[in-house]
């Protein structure tokens, strides 16, 4: 059986990776060229000390792309995952090179030249133009390489020949994404015993799953999707064996969707293999400390202007209205459902039922001064010391006081699941209507449903977008705040 058709080298990836190498260090040179000056000779000498940290650079970003590979050319890759892939990339490249010039600084091996990019030469400020540009040229880079894989698969290059075996929705949702040309599938069409009544019109009936193993005999398949019951092993094995002795793929379609409708992951525990149905963006390390990174960086740039204007500001104000402790300390469940105690600025009268009863519109324990904080969210910004003590994460579900946690999570299919990441300032619910008091258990619900989906599809850009989306919300003001 000859098998001619055109696949996508394996090349590919090795030549994005020095295309990419390439770009890195045009753009070294291109920002740090005038940091150059000739010095003495040896390990100092002008091209020497460039060579040299140029090496190191390009050392970062193989160490950056073996954390965060190359992903563009996957056939369910999406733009939004290519511009995170490139970003987390460009991080880790920034930490590696970063820790380097700090670790080589004070042995001041560069000391003989005027290449200082730390101490008294002000070059170090410019790593952040320098990654920030690298960034973006890297995703365009990206784009374009997509496009033209994607164009090729239009063409009908580089596309898989795929049959299917079995019935069930799975196989019907299956061909319905294998439709899209980008993708670079071709469906031949699919075996069962019967004909699909409810089959898409263009998806051909072959004939029973006997028939199955003569076709894949005689005609050019590439991958081989199966959807047939575990009852049905004998035929499933035959179907193996043929698809191995003629360089077919096959894939086992587990028959799921029926009770479960989302993403999963797979993993082996010894020689038996699990689907987990729930496995979070932020289970993974590097995520995690992308976003702590993050946390830390801003965190610390929000709280100097706190502690010089606005505490001493809010402090004597709160005094003359309300008198008692400027700061608001309240247990609430967090990563985990671990408590933790959140600090907010108090924006009510000291009263017995902080714990137990939401803030409503015209609660008659806030005071004017006290509406104006919460109004203009000015009363949240304590919290960015729950940031940096690690307690919470600048985006990110809500904490719910105690009560609310009890009360709720027996109420509320899937509540827990919002203590798998870290309580933010500000979240996905909040940003999209679902804020203040909860008079109704709908009301709970939709925020849960929220904070849910914000836990399964998290990406550093999600949360650029709740940042921004929760500063225009404050100047615009919020119906919800009160």
């Amino acid at each position: 059986m000859q098998r001619n058709n055109f696949q996508m080298p394996a090349f590919l990836k090795f030549f994005m990776y020095f295309i990419e190498l390439v770009i890195v260090n045009i753009l070294f040179f291109f920002f740090f060229n005038k940091e150059l000056t000739p010095g003495s000779t040896g390990l100092h000498d002008l091209s020497s000390i460039y060579g040299f940290m140029a090496m190191t650079l390009s050392l970062c970003y193989v160490a950056a792309v073996w954390i965060r590979p190359i992903s563009f050319y996957y056939r369910s890759s999406r733009r939004g995952s290519i511009w995170t892939n490139v970003f987390l990339a460009t991080v880790w490249m920034a930490v590696f090179f970063i820790a380097f010039l700090l670790l080589f600084d004070r042995q001041r091996l560069f000391s003989a030249t005027t290449f200082h990019f730390l101490g008294h030469n002000p070059t170090l400020p410019k790593l952040i133009p320098f990654f920030a540009a690298l960034d973006f040229v890297l995703v365009c880079t990206r784009m374009v390489a997509r496009w033209c894989i994607q164009t090729l698969r239009r063409s009908g290059k580089n596309v898989f020949r795929v049959v299917m075996v079995g019935a069930s929705d799975n196989v019907i949702e299956l061909y319905k994404e294998m439709e899209n040309p980008i993708l670079g599938y071709r469906v031949l069409g699919y075996f069962n015993d019967e004909p699909l009544e409810q089959a898409p019109k263009h998806f051909r009936y072959l004939g029973s799953v006997r028939d199955a193993i003569p076709f894949l005999h005689e005609n050019n398949v590439q991958h081989l999707y199966c959807a047939l019951p575990s009852a049905m092993a004998t035929e499933i094995r035959q179907i193996i064996n043929c698809c191995e002795h003629n360089c077919i793929h096959f894939f086992s379609v587990p028959n799921v969707r029926n009770y479960l409708k989302r993403t999963m992951e797979f993993e082996m525990l010894g020689s038996v293999p699990v689907l987990s149905i729930r496995e979070a963006p932020l289970s993974l390390l590097s995520n995690r400390i992308v976003k702590r990174v993050l946390d830390v960086i801003i965190s610390l740039a929000f709280m100097v202007p706190f502690w010089l204007v606005i505490y001493p500001v809010v402090a004597i104000i709160t005094h003359i209205t309300m008198p008692g402790p400027v700061f608001f300390k309240q247990k609430r469940h967090g990563l985990n459902g671990e408590e933790f105690m959140l600090i907010k600025f108090r924006s009510m009268k000291v009263n017995d039922q902080a714990d137990t009863l939401q803030a409503t519109l015209n609660d008659p324990r806030k005071t004017p001064w006290g509406n104006f904080l919460r109004r203009s969210s000015i009363d949240e910004l304590p919290q960015f010391i729950n940031v940096l003590k690690g307690d919470m994460s600048i985006v990110g579900p809500r904490p719910h006081m105690l009560k609310h946690t009890e009360e709720y999570s027996a109420l509320i299919d899937k509540y827990m699941v919002r203590h798998w990441v870290r309580p933010g300032i500000t979240g996905w619910a909040q940003v999209t209507g679902a804020r203040g008091e909860t008079r109704e258990l709908w009301q709970m619900e939709e925020r849960i449903q929220k904070d849910v989906w914000y836990v399964e599809h998290w990406s550093i850009w999600l949360d650029v977008r709740i940042f921004f989306m929760t500063i225009f919300n404050v100047f615009k003001g919020d119906k919800q705040a009160y």
